[in-house]
Order: structure tokens, then sequence, then C-alpha cells
């Protein structure tokens, strides 16, 4: 059994501080194979996260620290909803149907409990949204 706690929080905290990406994920799954991801996914602010979505599988995240901006888009680019999950809103996470594009800005750092099914695809250029410049 893996306990998720505050020490568990912070050591995933400092490695997606110290990151390039500003972000990592600790994985639950033993493999990328599996037919259920979960992760926790830790976010600083800055990190990049493409718009992007599943054309199969359905996305769950829950918030565990700190406030993101989770925003929906239509294949255009524009913005259908967008909502600030944070535990001071009392907004707690996202169930993202499949082929919804979606993306995420980390406004606080931030981890993530995320849920999707596997196996894990890399994203080809049809999975990620340009989104136009206001």
């Amino acid at each position: 059994m893996k306990i998720i706690d505050d020490n568990l929080l912070a050591q995933v905290a400092a490695q997606a501080k110290a990151s390039p990406r500003l972000r990592k994920n600790y994985n639950f799954h033993e493999s990328l194979d599996e037919k259920c991801h979960r992760f926790l996914n830790a976010l600083e602010p800055g990190t990049q996260i493409p718009v992007h979505h599943h054309p199969t599988k359905a996305e769950t995240i829950v918030l565990l620290k700190g406030k993101v901006r989770v925003t929906t888009y239509n294949d255009d680019g524009e913005v259908l909803e967008s909502y600030v999950i944070s535990r001071e809103n009392g907004t707690y996470g996202a169930d993202i149907p499949k082929n919804v594009w979606h993306g995420l800005e980390c406004l606080e750092p931030s981890v993530l409990l995320e849920c999707k099914e596997g196996p894990f695809v890399e994203h080809e250029a049809d999975g990620i949204l340009e989104i136009p410049k206001q």
C-alpha cells in the first residue's frame, strides 16, 4: 500500500520545482501499458501544458494542494468553460470527457491526483490544439 500524505506531496513538489519542465509525475501504476493510470502530477507556476485531448479516454483530476485553472475549448480554440479549482473556492477537481480539448494553468504550486485509461500514448500532432493569439 502507498500512502498519499504530506511527505509524499512535498517530495513530488520538490522534484517538480527542480525539473526544467516545472512538473513531475509520481505513478502508482507500474507500467505505461496498464489499463488504468493513477498518478500524482505536481505542477509549478510557469509549466507549459499544451491544450490537448484524448480521443478515446476520459480524464479525472482531483486537486490535493494548490490552485489551477482548467479550461475546455472547441475545435477552433475558443474557450467553452474555464474554472479555477481550489479548496478556497470549494472546487476540488474536474472530470473531462473523452475527445474534449482541455488545458490546465498552474496558478500556485499544486499537486493533482489524476486518473485515466491506459496505455500511455504520446500525443500526435493532431492531439495538440494551437490556440489563436488574442
